[in-house]
């Protein structure tokens, strides 16, 4: 099976920074994209930013500027650098990674448990 497993989140005053971690492991024959999201209470994850195994980066237009997402294949991992300005960058931040495991043809999607994010008033 597949696990990802983020960190780096935590409580951070507004025009601070924080960079987030996730990993990916387990029987993985091919990483084709990883991504980052967010979600609050009640609402469906956000897509924040996304790369895939090319190297195609793609962000929401709430993050351009102020978010960078960067990819390490050889470690299937993904960062985001997060420039925090805002208090609505506060939420659970949710690694996804589009996966081909070695016993299957198919690919799917996976999810970390979640790193949380506050931003201090």
């Amino acid at each position: 099976q597949v696990q990802l497993v983020e960190s780096g989140g935590g409580t951070v005053q507004a025009g601070g920074s924080l960079r987030l971690s996730c990993v990916a492991s387990g029987s993985i024959e091919s990483v084709l994209k990883m991504g980052w999201y967010r979600q609050n209470p009640g609402n469906e994850p956000e897509p924040l930013a996304t790369v895939t195994g090319a190297g195609l980066i793609e962000y929401a237009d709430s993050v351009k500027g102020r978010f960078t997402i960067s990819g390490d294949t050889a470690k299937n991992s993904v960062y985001l650098q997060m420039d925090i300005q805002r208090p609505d960058d506060t939420g659970v931040y949710l690694c996804n990674a589009v996966i081909r495991t070695l016993d299957s043809v198919y690919q799917r999607d996976y999810w970390g448990q979640g790193t949380e994010v506050t931003v201090a008033s």
